[in-house]
């Protein structure tokens, strides 16, 4: 595995970190403190190419390898301070992008993916619900069938996009006593009769990324909009999860490389009893630790995108690093913030919003006990 960068992929890493830091991260403390989605950022990260990334040429995207597009990830994070932002960039690409590119007829990919590429569609997904969170099939969502179309009844929670989403995608069942055999999938556009979207939901960190609750009340859905055939819901979603867990911390990588210049900076300057406070072990060992984290997160990360390329199964390895990455970069959060000190736990310093942020990586996309969980029933436990 050689993950050394060309020419070309070095520049556009150089340019998205650029790009992240001088026009992504304005106002961001009060936009967080709103609760605001940056819109304009979308727009203007989808006309640099991120949100087009892994479409297909033909429909509009760059057609990139999975390395190559986590790489930008990566650098988009470290320069984008704007974790919501960069979160609600990921939801869009793997679970909304990844199975309409998988799972969609020719017309669907036509419909919809050169609009998800370009930006001007927002996809959001829909799967979880009230009583079915880690037990993501327990699904009461359900889906009838009426002549040309189908008609949903039921209610979704945490829809990452679902505020701003301009198409979802949506499980339901159409036979309980089949389980999650009786799951399908569906692409609901905004509007569609019979959907209601709630007011944005406040969360404690990641707070401009947009969610929503939806209410489905005889949800009309023409049939030509189910994605996939009728009860393959469940491959569908494992397959979107697969990608979700490999790649959407990537951003996370990036950033976990931003607090350690930062914890490092910070310890070279700042002065106690005399010296510079790195000089201390216990604070040098906090960032040799952040060091590390970050190192291994890193190989992580590029080296299930790797198996992803070369068409290998990576459901355990896209399980190891999410649950890596997301453990990794709470605690780097932790750490930066107790190298400041005092600084660090004030609203200026905006590393408390970096662990706040942080702490809903080991939560969605699967909390880190249901990746280990299933990492341990990949392992035959």
């Amino acid at each position: 595995m050689d993950f050394s960068w060309s020419e070309e992929q070095q520049d556009m890493r150089r340019r998205v970190a650029d790009l992240g830091r001088s026009e992504l991260n304005h106002d961001l403390r009060a936009r967080d403190a709103r609760g605001e989605f940056n819109r304009e950022g979308w727009l203007r990260c989808a006309q640099f190419g991120v949100l087009g990334m892994l479409v297909p040429p033909e429909y509009g995207g760059l057609g990139l390898d999975a390395v190559s597009a986590v790489g930008v990830l990566e650098r988009l994070g470290y320069g984008c301070k704007d974790n919501g932002l960069v979160f609600a960039i990921n939801a869009h690409m793997w679970a909304a992008q990844m199975p309409l590119l998988h799972f969609g007829s020719e017309e669907q990919k036509q419909q919809w993916l050169p609009g998800l590429a370009s930006g001007r569609l927002i996809g959001g997904n829909a799967m979880t619900e009230a009583e079915s969170g880690s037990d993501a099939f327990g699904l009461a969502t359900t889906a009838r069938r009426r002549d040309d179309r189908y008609i949903l009844n039921g209610t979704k929670m945490f829809v990452s996009n679902g505020s701003v989403a301009d198409v979802l995608v949506v499980y339901a069942t159409v036979d309980r006593a089949r389980g999650p055999r009786g799951i399908s999938t569906f692409l609901v556009e905004n509007g569609a009769p019979g959907l209601k979207v709630s007011a944005e939901v406040e969360k404690m960190g990641l707070r401009t990324a947009p969610m929503a609750e939806l209410f489905f009340e005889d949800c009309e859905v023409p049939a030509e909009n189910r994605l996939g055939e009728e009860g393959n819901g469940a491959d569908v979603f494992a397959h979107s999860m697969s990608w979700e867990r490999a790649c959407i911390l990537a951003g996370a990588v990036g950033a976990m490389d931003r607090l350690l210049e930062t914890a490092v900076r910070h310890a070279k300057t700042r002065k106690q009893f005399g010296q510079a406070i790195g000089k201390f072990q216990l604070v040098a060992s906090r960032i040799v630790d952040m060091k590390i984290r970050v190192e291994t997160a890193r190989a992580s990360l590029y080296r299930t995108a790797w198996l992803r390329d070369q068409g290998k199964s990576i459901f355990l390895d896209a399980a190891l690093t999410k649950l890596h990455i997301s453990e990794s970069w709470v605690r780097s959060a932790e750490d930066a913030l107790q190298i400041h000190g005092g600084y660090g736990y004030m609203k200026e310093c905006e590393l408390e919003r970096e662990l706040r942020d942080a702490l809903g990586s080991r939560i969605y996309s699967g909390t880190s006990e249901i990746q280990r969980v299933l990492i341990g029933s990949l392992l035959g436990l």
